[in-house]
């Protein structure tokens, strides 16, 4: 053997020796296939916290502020209805309506969360006496201010008049007040109860029988009344013959504060604005069917139409811009929520960013949806709040034909009186409608606009 021919056999064993070696690490990563990195998830995100609801109907008044309460969301339970709801946050059934487009209001599903549209603009009118917004089916009361105390106003849900029956626009006074008060039907409303089957006395002495409650106020306008109602569920929305009438613990409270002479302003206004916290706020609310004054249909004619020369003078002074687009869908879908409108200059935004990423000129500013301000709102227990008129304890028994008679405007014929006979079990007296009772109702048109039929003695 040359030389040659060593050097030639030792090349091929290296090379085989070096293929063999290549082939078993091959077969190791064969045994062993390389592992895949693992991913984290994402943690959930936190259940939200329920805090404690807050009272709804009693705030002090910054005078530059035209805003008042805070916008809450809470969570259905039990049988809850939005009557049960509404009452509990001293809201009216249509502002919970509106709020919760899609929700049934009647099986609203437990543990649900539904907006409640206790956050208020005020009415473009003077902060005096009672001021009642027909638009927002809502009252507030200015007292009077006393030397070295802040302004305060209360505000309470209302029921107006229905179509033919509406409210009146306009200035009056409290003329008179009457607890325990006797009800004296005029002829039109005897008339109306007749032809429909429900027949009316002369006179209907005070107790659960009598539709003006415990208390009640007589306005200058001798046709009109402020007063209570045995049918609570009739709050909140059109179901009066043109009086104004509360829930029985809040009429209670307002009874012993306002006291004759107080002047009483009575406006129509489906669009309001305001100014609070360094925003402009907008609440958006129907247009009531009977209304027929031509409403400004864009937003820049809204805008110029609803809001003041002093309110224009505020927006330039903090260097805001409003947003128009924001404006137009809220007035095209009025759901009656206050939300800020305004938002800052791009040279605002990015001075505030110091050394972040700066909108460029091509990049909109960012603005608020409806969607995010209300997922923004305050969680709260569906109880309720600490320092409510409401105690709690009274329930909302009415059946769906009783309710869709008062949301319509109605009148139900008198049941005739059964003979007293045997009878195998107990009935209830009355029950909260059920989904299979009585259709989803829709979203109403919610305000008077002109002076209805008026008879002394209305209701």
């Amino acid at each position: 053997m040359n030389l040659r021919s060593i050097s030639v056999t030792v090349g091929s064993v290296r090379r085989g020796a070096a293929l063999a070696a290549m082939a078993l690490l091959a077969g190791c990563q064969i045994l062993h296939p390389k592992e895949e990195p693992v991913v984290q998830e994402a943690p959930p995100p936190p259940a939200p916290v329920y805090v404690e609801p807050v009272a709804t109907h009693r705030f002090e008044l910054h005078p530059d502020d035209d805003v008042i309460g805070t916008l809450q969301v809470t969570k259905i339970q039990g049988e809850d209805t939005f009557s049960d709801v509404a009452r509990r946050f001293n809201v009216g059934y249509e502002e919970m309506v509106r709020a919760n487009p899609g929700i049934d209001p009647w099986v609203p599903g437990v543990d649900r969360e539904v907006v409640v549209p206790t956050q208020f603009v005020l009415p473009n009118a003077p902060r005096e006496g009672l001021v009642i917004n027909l638009a927002q089916l809502r009252v507030y009361y200015f007292p009077k201010v006393k030397a070295g105390e802040p302004q305060t106003v209360l505000t309470h849900p209302i029921g107006v008049g229905k179509v033919g029956w509406s409210t009146p626009e306009g200035t009056t006074k409290i003329t008179s007040k009457a607890k325990n008060p006797t009800w004296t039907p005029p002829a039109s409303v005897r008339k109306e109860h007749r032809e429909a089957g429900d027949p009316l006395p002369r006179v209907v002495p005070p107790g659960p029988d009598n539709p003006l409650g415990a208390y009640k106020m007589t306005l200058g306008w001798p046709s009109y009344l402020v007063h209570g109602t045995n049918k609570p569920y009739g709050v909140g929305m059109r179901s009066s013959h043109g009086c104004i009438r509360f829930y029985p613990e809040d009429i209670a409270e307002l009874y012993g504060n306002v006291p004759i002479g107080t002047k009483v302003t009575v406006v129509n206004q489906p669009f309001v604005f305001g100014w609070h916290k360094g925003a402009l706020f907008v609440q958006a609310f129907p247009v009531a069917e009977d209304d027929e004054r031509e409403h400004p249909s864009g937003a820049d004619a809204l805008l110029n139409a609803a809001i003041s020369d002093q309110m224009w003078q505020t927006v330039k002074q903090h260097n805001v811009s409003i947003d128009l687009d924001l404006v137009t869908r809220l007035a095209d879908d009025p759901r009656g929520i206050a939300i800020p409108v305004t938002r800052q200059h791009r040279e605002e935004i990015n001075a505030q960013r110091g050394n972040k990423k700066k909108l460029s000129a091509a990049q909109p500013v960012p603005g608020l949806t409806l969607d995010q301000y209300i997922l923004s709102a305050r969680r709260v227990q569906n109880r309720v709040p600490e320092g409510a008129n409401w105690n709690g304890k009274e329930e909302l028994l009415v059946t769906a034909e009783q309710f869709e008679a008062a949301r319509n405007g109605t009148i139900l014929p008198k049941e005739k009186p059964v003979k007293k006979t045997a009878v195998p079990a107990a009935k209830k007296p009355a029950a909260k409608p059920v989904a299979a009772a009585v259709e989803k109702p829709a979203a109403a048109a919610v305000t008077p606009a002109s002076s209805g039929p008026g008879t002394k003695g209305s209701r």
